[in-house]
């Protein structure tokens, strides 16, 4: 089992006997989200760290989005619940470059690919990516990529 897994399991049953409800069922929907990913495919087979935290990352966007909508539509209630949720998962997350760190990184990515140019958005999106490693979301990263290359 995957040491982020094990920790979300431990800290599951530690939120289920101090009874905190949010967490208990937060972190019950990141294992399920885990598991299910683990099932995908043809042949079941454990996820890395890495593999887990991608997952947890897609729920946490998940949550933020929820949240956006939930504020648009007036639910207000509903809206605090899934950021909460979202707080709970950011816990499990690396920490979030700011803007600043990301530019410079995205910023050494593309001098060392030495892409220029719309034509190149792809691979230069690509090396940004693995320079930033999940840092920071992707439609963060693509801004700027985009904003480097001039587009």
């Amino acid at each position: 089992m995957s040491t982020v897994k094990d920790r979300l399991t431990a800290d599951m049953r530690a939120a289920l006997k101090a009874r905190d409800e949010l967490t208990t069922s937060t972190l019950r929907m990141a294992l399920a989200a885990i598991g299910n990913a683990e099932v995908a495919g043809k042949a079941k087979r454990e996820l890395s760290d890495e593999e887990a935290l991608a997952v947890l990352t897609k729920e946490a966007k998940k949550r933020r989005e929820a949240a956006a909508a939930f504020a648009d539509a007036g639910r207000v209630d509903q809206a605090a619940k899934e950021r909460a949720e979202g707080e709970v998962l950011d816990r499990y997350l690396p920490r979030q470059l700011d803007d600043e760190a990301l530019a410079g990184i995205v910023a050494t990515a593309l001098a060392e690919g030495g892409f220029t140019g719309k034509a190149q958005m792809g691979p230069a999106m690509k090396a940004a990516q693995a320079a930033v490693a999940g840092q920071a979301e992707g439609g963060r990263v693509a801004a700027e990529v985009r904003r480097q290359l001039g587009l």
